[in-house]
């Protein structure tokens, strides 16, 4: 049997921390994705935008586990823009989370 305390948070509530603790992350992969999708791609590859992220933005994040993009939560942010940004739905292939 597993539970989840303070002291050992299941990875979707690290995600959603992070995500609320770096809004930032979200906004750029929003932007990034729709730069993409304005040059005709039907079809993004999450991991891409994130890489983009690292290298060349550079952003700052607060990650409790020290962190700048931990590489957990991109699968979890294109979820989450796909259901929040209706111009954005199914630019991502998705695979079924194992966590």
């Amino acid at each position: 049997m597993s539970t989840t305390t303070i002291d050992h948070p299941t990875l979707d509530q690290k995600f959603q921390q992070y995500h609320q603790d770096n809004p930032h992350v979200y906004e750029t992969l929003v932007r990034l994705a729709r730069q993409m999708k304005a040059r005709g791609h039907r079809r993004i590859g999450i991991k891409m935008l994130w890489e983009t992220m690292r290298y060349q933005l550079m952003l700052d994040t607060l990650d409790p586990e020290g962190w700048k993009l931990n590489n957990n939560y991109p699968s979890r942010y294109a979820r989450l823009i796909m259901s929040q940004e209706p111009d954005l739905a199914g630019i991502f292939e998705t695979r079924e989370l194992r966590s």
